[in-house]
């Protein structure tokens, strides 16, 4: 493809040898005026049009055909497909409508890698919080990392929730021994890969019957060496999963690492609601002061396989979160009926918890993507 391209339009003639008049009058298009016509279709989280946020790249063109590179935010925007259709029309719309387009989506995840607190390779940190125990965090961790994982990111899940470890019953792994390499002097670990998630627990090392009595220091000690000693190569997002309640490990893990965000997950019933509203108020402390990306009600309610909904432990949980808090409601998640061969609550295993957890993961990216947006270099 040459770097200019001509083509043409009918126009009444009078000349001979041409269809009733007809002939065709060409013209040069410049790559000017295809950036124009692309800098028609802006990102609706950044609000800045795609031409401007340096999105397209590699364009070339030829009379018959446009093609260049479209590189998003995150390989997981849940509005691609909608921006490429945007981009076509504009090109139809400022160019030609029957011109070639051919458009390759491609992603480079923004992220605060050089920030202070920032894991080497590791672009953003998204803790998974609750003031209550039970709520079904673990599990809307792991979901949320194998989302972004099946929408094309590089994921890592961090078990942070040190006497509970959930995340290696979740994805059946008990009793899988991790890969340990000595490497100048230092134990280096390597996180066990799941769905091509890379997964780290406390779990992993000590026995499931072995009670972990441990201080509040050996645990500021245990988070230290999973961000220092594991070896989480790169990735576009760490999931965190943090246990419950507002105390060392909350503290530690925003002290010693750049946290992107938090998600806060509830469940419907007023005693659940009381104890997340206490940890959004202790993320909003100025020493901490982590931004909270939104609630998530877990356990919303329970749909049969008819899909009729029953709401087993009462309802509006999270509204009232939404109302008090000002922080947005960014999910509802149902408990499905248990199957034969599992419980039926990881998204590998169910189609339709798997088109819930697409859309909560699209409003986290989003939120992502716009931080790291306004952040100065």
């Amino acid at each position: 493809m040459g770097s200019l391209g001509s083509f043409g339009s009918l126009k009444k003639s009078s000349s001979k040898g041409l269809n009733r008049g007809l002939y065709l009058i060409k013209f040069k298009m410049t790559s000017k005026d295809i950036l124009e016509a692309l800098s028609l279709v802006e990102d609706p989280d950044l609000k800045k049009d795609i031409v401007t946020l340096g999105m397209v790249k590699d364009l070339k063109f030829d009379a018959h055909k446009i093609s260049f590179e479209f590189e998003l935010t995150t390989p997981a925007c849940p509005m691609k497909d909608m921006l490429v259709r945007a981009c076509k029309n504009a090109i139809a719309l400022k160019i030609d409508s029957k011109i070639e387009v051919d458009i390759n989506v491609t992603s480079r995840t923004t992220g605060n890698t050089l920030r202070e607190g920032a894991l080497k390779g590791v672009k953003n940190i998204v803790a998974i919080s609750s003031g209550k125990g039970g709520v079904g965090k673990s599990t809307v961790a792991a979901n949320v990392a194998l989302t972004l994982a099946k929408m094309g990111a590089k994921v890592g899940l961090m078990d942070a929730d040190i006497y509970g470890p959930s995340i290696p019953s979740i994805f059946g792994l008990g009793n899988t021994d991790v890969k340990m390499v000595e490497e100048a002097g230092k134990t280096i670990m390597h996180p066990v890969v799941f769905e091509e998630v890379k997964v780290f627990s406390i779990g992993f090392l000590v026995k499931p019957e072995e009670p972990l009595v441990w201080r509040g220091p050996i645990l500021t000690s245990i988070l230290k060496q999973f961000a220092n000693d594991v070896d989480w190569g790169e990735l576009d997002y760490l999931i965190v999963d943090l246990p419950p309640g507002t105390g060392d490990v909350q503290i530690s893990l925003t002290q010693m690492l750049q946290v992107s965000g938090t998600v806060v997950v509830t469940t419907p019933q007023s005693l659940s609601v009381s104890d997340v509203r206490k940890a959004i108020s202790m993320w909003q402390i100025p020493a901490l002061n982590v931004p909270i990306f939104g609630i998530v009600e877990n356990m919303s309610y329970f749909k049969s396989p008819e899909g009729k909904e029953h709401f087993l432990f009462g309802k509006g949980g999270g509204e009232l979160l939404e109302k008090e808090t000002g922080f947005s409601l960014l999910s509802k998640i149902p408990i499905f009926e248990p199957r034969e061969q599992n419980d039926n609550s990881l998204v590998t295993e169910n189609k339709d918890l798997l088109s819930i957890y697409s859309g909560l993961v699209g409003k986290i990216v989003s939120s992502i993507a716009i931080k790291n947006n306004d952040l100065k270099p």
